[in-house]
Formats: structure tokens, C-alpha cells, sequence
């Protein structure tokens, strides 16, 4: 996965991606672009021995990509579809990767299991939208990469991915709470231009959702292990970023046969939510704020919707 933005301003903010499924002989896709008014969403699909894929690079239907360098420099495109996006890009990383491993005990017993890892970049390109061609030129952006069993199904009350984008660094965590408001996992690094990692040893939260279940904005405190305290204020009310729109409502590996594609749009009205939807899962574009510095990036949250959980802050 991977998502890029301006370092200021409110949009577009685009999030792409890509998943296998060996043994389902399953292999899709995504792209979601959120304006000011509206989110788009484009998903593909394929069969897995028909599509154009190797170790460096592939395609699924408009979607190509090529890993130039590893561990530095990828290239991806989105060429023309029914949704509007389009896009040609080449993302060079700036600082070094986190990678973690991620074990969560789900409530049917089952257990979620993958290696993760995450790494800060910046975009050179162009995206387009219906047409219009919007330069891309030093835009942040994350990639995000799972590889192992990471299906939730269940018993968590909070998750929280952070990757908050400042000039020099990216402080990047992920963080889940069970409906007890107990820590289920934490893992994630400020991850610094000029090579530091600084592991994540804490974080505490306090965060405004309004009743459909969307952040609002708040402010997480990070703690690390060579001592350093991030009091990090984030302002989060411009809606959009729903990862249903990239089938994280537990579509991703489902067989749909040869070439499949599909689209829609989300209006930015509040008639669609977190409550509303699928899934819960919300990657928001989010203007941060750290020791007056100002920064951009992606706060991706997901409350439960159960009615026994109420959220709860854990900084006071």
C-alpha cells in the first residue's frame, strides 16, 4: 500500500495498493482519491496465474508497477478507468524502513499474523483527475507492506496507524486496544532522514470522535526508546479516506474471475461514516502539529462498532 500528499493543504490525497493470494489464485487491487467533496474509489481484481506479475514489477489492469531499487525507489501508474484517476509516479525513500511483526489474538480464536513494514518517501509526477494534471514534486508518502494471516475478525475496541510526516522525519507507529482498553500491540519508529530509527516504546491518545465513529482531531503523545517525547496535535475534520472504497470490508482475496473492475464514489457529506460503512477503517489525511512544526500525513483509526465499547482517552 501506498499513500502520497502534499506536504501543505487539504487534497487530493491519493492511497493505492496491491495484494496475492497464492493459494486462492487470487491477485487485486485498489485506488482511492479523495477531493475536497467527493471520494473515488477504483477496485481490480484478477486471477493470479493470468496476470502479468514477477519479483520486480506487474500489472493488473490500468495498475503497473516496478520496483526500480529495493528499498529505495519504486515506480507505479494508474492508467485511464471509470473512476477518473489516473497517475504516474516514482517514489524514493527518505528515511530507512520499520519493520515489525504483528500477532493479535482475534475473538473467534484465530490469530492474525504478518511481518510489517513501513517506510517514509517522496513522490516525483503527475496525477490526474477527470483530465486535469496535478504536478506531484517532493509529495510525502508511506508504503506499507504485509506479508502473513492479517485478517482481524474481532475483539479489538481501538486501532490506530500514524505515520505523521514532519521535514526531517516520520514519526510512524500502529497500535490496537482491546473493548477493555488494554494495549493488544504496539510497534512502529521515528524514522529519520539522516538513518536513525528511534523505536516506539509508547504512546498515549486523547482523541475527538464525533457519533458516526470519525476522528475529529486530538493529540497523541509518542515516546521512544532513546528518550525523546513527540506531543504530536492533529487536526483531522475534512472527511474521507475510507478503506471500504479499497474493499477492506474483507473483500480483498475473494475470487471474482478474469479482469474484473469496479467503481464508486463517496460523497463527503457526512452521510457516509465510519458507522455506516463496511468497514470502520479510515486512512485521513491529517494536518499534524509537533513542537510548532508543522507536518502533513495519514492517521488511520478504526473504533469497534459494538455497542458495549465507548472510547476511552488514555492521556490525560
Amino acid at each position: 500500500v501506498f499513500n502520497l500528499h502534499a506536504a501543505s493543504g487539504v487534497a487530493p490525497s491519493v492511497i493505492f495498493g496491491l495484494g496475492v493470494y497464492p493459494a486462492r489464485d487470487v491477485i487485486d487491487g485498489f485506488a482511492i482519491v479523495v477531493t475536497g467533496g467527493e471520494q473515488r474509489n477504483l477496485r481490480l481484481s484478477d486471477e493470479l496465474s493470468a496476470a502479468r506479475v514477477t519479483a520486480t514489477g506487474g500489472a493488473l489492469g490500468p495498475l503497473s508497477w516496478d520496483v526500480a531499487e529495493p528499498m529505495r525507489t519504486w515506480r507505479a501508474a494508474l492508467g485511464p478507468n471509470p473512476a477518473g484517476l489516473e497517475f504516474d509516479l516514482t517514489w524514493r525513500a527518505r528515511t530507512p524502513a520499520w519493520t515489525g511483526e504483528v500477532a493479535v489474538a482475534n475473538a473467534d480464536g484465530t490469530a492474525s499474523s504478518f511481518a510489517h513494514l513501513f517506510q517514509s518517501g517522496r513522490y516525483q509526477g503527475a496525477v490526474r483527475i477527470d483530465g486535469r494534471e496535478i504536478p506531484v514534486d517532493g509529495w510525502y508518502g508511506q508504503r506499507d507492506r504485509s506479508r502473513g494471516v492479517r485478517t482481524m475478525t474481532g475483539g479489538q475496541g481501538l486501532h490506530l496507524w500514524v505515520q505523521a510526516q514532519f521535514p526531517d522525519r516520520a514519526v510512524g507507529f500502529l497500535t490496537a486496544e482491546s473493548r477493555g482498553h488494554e494495549r493488544l500491540l504496539l510497534e512502529g519508529a521515528v524514522m529519520h532522514e539522516d538513518g536513525r530509527l528511534d523505536p516506539v516504546t509508547g504512546v498515549r491518545h486523547d482523541l475527538d470522535f464525533d457519533p458516526g465513529l470519525d476522528l475529529r482531531g486530538g493529540l497523541v503523545e509518542v515516546t521512544t526508546a532513546a528518550g525523546a517525547v513527540y506531543r504530536i496535535s492533529a487536526a483531522a475534520a475534512a472527511r474521507g479516506g475510507y478503506m471500504s472504497g479499497g474493499g477492506y470490508g474483507g473483500q480483498h482475496g475473494r475470487p471474482r474471475g478474469r479482469g474484473h473492475l469496479e467503481h464508486d464514489v463517496y460523497p463527503l457529506d457526512g452521510s457516509v461514516s465510519p458507522r455506516v460503512l463496511d468497514s470502520a477503517l479510515t486512512d485521513r489525511l491529517t494536518a499534524f502539529t509537533w513542537d510548532g512544526t508543522p507536518g502533513r500525513g495519514i492517521f488511520e483509526f478504526a473504533l469497534t462498532r459494538s455497542p458495549s465499547y465507548r472510547y476511552q482517552p488514555s492521556l490525560g
